[in-house]
């Protein structure tokens, strides 16, 4: 295996223009935080199914719980919702936008705040991004381990706009485009999700929550290092394959 496997770019460039998309993913999902100051009864509701689904996923949680919870009576989230399904169609509507909030803008735009000279740190946006107790993470971690339609639909907009994004950086001259342009984008995806969808893992490994400021500024530094300088080394003597 040779470096020709791992994405480069350019190895003179400035460590702070070095943040590729694969870093940056979920620094990209610079999503509002959940709308713990929205004080509406709904808005509650809402909060509190979403904590609920994160933890138990949404068969295992009943609207009285729910209901209990946000503290108010089951029959004001039926008034509401309609129902646990509509509750879960709008949990699972503000969860998208929340993740999707930044990829609103220009692919071009976004490319540059990626590798651009004032790009702010990845811990900067990580700590934005999750801010401490946030249930988005782990909802987004249900979401697609259990291939549920919202969180399909979120990794096709997501792994499209990884492609773009990856034209782009290309034509920019800060990221190589790659023998197979559809798998890069999907390998790059797929790290940047691993950090979510194996947190506990990970932080038990490292020693630390790998979405915290601290964790995501250790984990981002040797990720850099990686794409920019590869993994491994053809052995003396031999060609590269």
């Amino acid at each position: 295996m040779t470096e020709r496997y791992i994405l480069h770019v350019d190895r003179d460039l400035d460590v702070r223009r070095l943040l590729t998309h694969a870093v940056h993913l979920f620094s990209v999902l610079n999503m509002s935080t959940v709308g713990e100051d929205d004080l509406t009864a709904k808005a509650t509701i809402r909060n509190a199914a979403l904590r609920l689904f994160a933890e138990h996923g949404h068969d295992a949680v009943t609207v009285r719980e729910i209901a209990a919870a946000a503290g108010v009576s089951p029959a004001l989230v039926v008034h509401h919702f309609g129902s646990k399904d509509g509750l879960r169609a709008a949990v699972d509507g503000y969860a998208a936008q929340a993740f999707d909030s930044l990829f609103e803008m220009d692919e071009q735009d976004l490319a540059e705040a990626l590798t651009g000279d004032n790009s702010m740190s990845i811990a900067e946006m990580f700590a934005r991004a999750f801010p401490q107790g946030s249930p988005l993470p782990a909802y987004l971690r249900r979401l697609l381990l259990v291939n549920d339609p919202a969180g399909a639909a979120l990794f096709g907009r997501w792994y499209a706009l990884t492609r773009r994004l990856l034209d782009s950086m290309t034509e920019m001259g800060v990221a190589r485009p790659g023998e197979d342009p559809a798998v890069r984008a999907a390998f790059l995806l797929v790290n940047d999700l691993s950090l979510v969808l194996l947190r506990n893992q990970i932080a038990a490994a490292i020693g630390v929550d790998p979405l915290t400021p601290q964790g995501i500024d250790r984990w981002a530094k040797e990720v850099a290092a990686v794409y920019t300088k590869g993994a491994f080394v053809t052995a003396p003597g031999k060609e590269p394959t």
